[in-house]
């Protein structure tokens, strides 16, 4: 997307008179939920209302899992971008949303994006996370750690992160590491899994034949 149309973006989200001006996140995302979330950052920013877009997000977010009608409306491709943006504005007013935030959903419903929703909200969150200096690690492991090894995990982790950052550590566990893991932490991904190593090492004797 260029800066003309980014700046569209986010004259259609900001309800400042100097939305045309980028504020740029702290942490760039790819993709159409990362270009949303962009604009909706800069958006939220100058209109001083980051931590309560988030906290309005957040609750929609939590609000789409709950109730099966909302959601089920929300990614029904069948019914028309004017009633859904329609009925977005009055859920907006209802709850008393801030302007960003409801000018971010019926956007969304009007350009036909809301199955994107979801994706635009945990973009926002990565963001706002970086924004007040959480860094967010993903460890997925083929058993869970016991306390001990996620203690030494997060030490060794945490000499990635400069001095006003904190670590928000997350574990999954999918047995088909078999061993070792994997480390997602900032814009960084490292696999030390048995199970890429084994595939690394049939695709070397699989050239090899």
């Amino acid at each position: 997307m260029s800066l003309m149309k980014t700046n569209m973006l986010i004259r259609s989200l900001s309800t400042s008179s100097t939305a045309a001006q980028l504020v740029k996140p702290p942490v760039q995302i790819f993709g159409l939920e990362g270009r949303y979330a962009s604009a909706l950052y800069s958006a939220a920013s100058k209109n001083k209302a980051l931590d309560a877009v988030e906290k309005e997000l957040s609750q929609f977010q939590q609000l789409m899992k709950t109730d099966a009608k909302l959601k089920e409306f929300i990614v029904n491709p069948t019914l028309k971008r004017s009633l859904k943006a329609d009925a977005i504005k009055n859920v907006a007013s209802k709850a008393s949303m801030t302007p960003t935030t409801g000018n971010l959903l019926s956007l969304m419903a009007e350009n036909g994006r809301l199955d994107k929703l979801e994706a635009v909200i945990n973009a926002f969150k990565i963001m706002m996370a970086a924004h007040r200096g959480e860094v967010t690690c993903e460890v997925t492991t083929a058993k869970p750690l016991d306390q001990a090894q996620r203690q030494n995990l997060e030490a060794a982790l945490k000499k990635f992160l400069k001095g006003n950052q904190t670590l928000h550590l997350t574990a999954k566990v999918d047995p088909a590491l078999i061993g070792g893991m994997v480390v997602s932490i900032g814009d960084k991904y490292v696999d030390m899994s048995v199970a890429s190593k084994v595939k690394k090492y049939t695709e070397l004797i699989s050239a090899a034949v």
